[in-house]
């Protein structure tokens, strides 16, 4: 559970990261919403990746 709580929490951190980023972007150049809709899904695509790789990595032992 600890597992599945934690790949989920780092999908959604980079989601909300990358719109954030987006939106100072788009405050900054007034390029309102193309900013935020590239960043969006720059970081939903960062945090697919890193939840691939967080899930296929071998469990850690903690029985040491």
């Amino acid at each position: 559970m600890a597992r599945g709580l934690r790949l989920s929490s780092e999908l959604i951190a980079s989601v909300l990261v990358g719109a954030a980023i987006g939106w100072g972007i788009d405050r900054l150049l007034s390029t309102s919403p193309f900013g935020l809709i590239v960043f969006f899904l720059l970081g939903f695509a960062a945090g697919v990746v890193n939840v691939v790789r967080s899930a296929s990595a071998p469990p850690e032992r903690t029985d040491r």
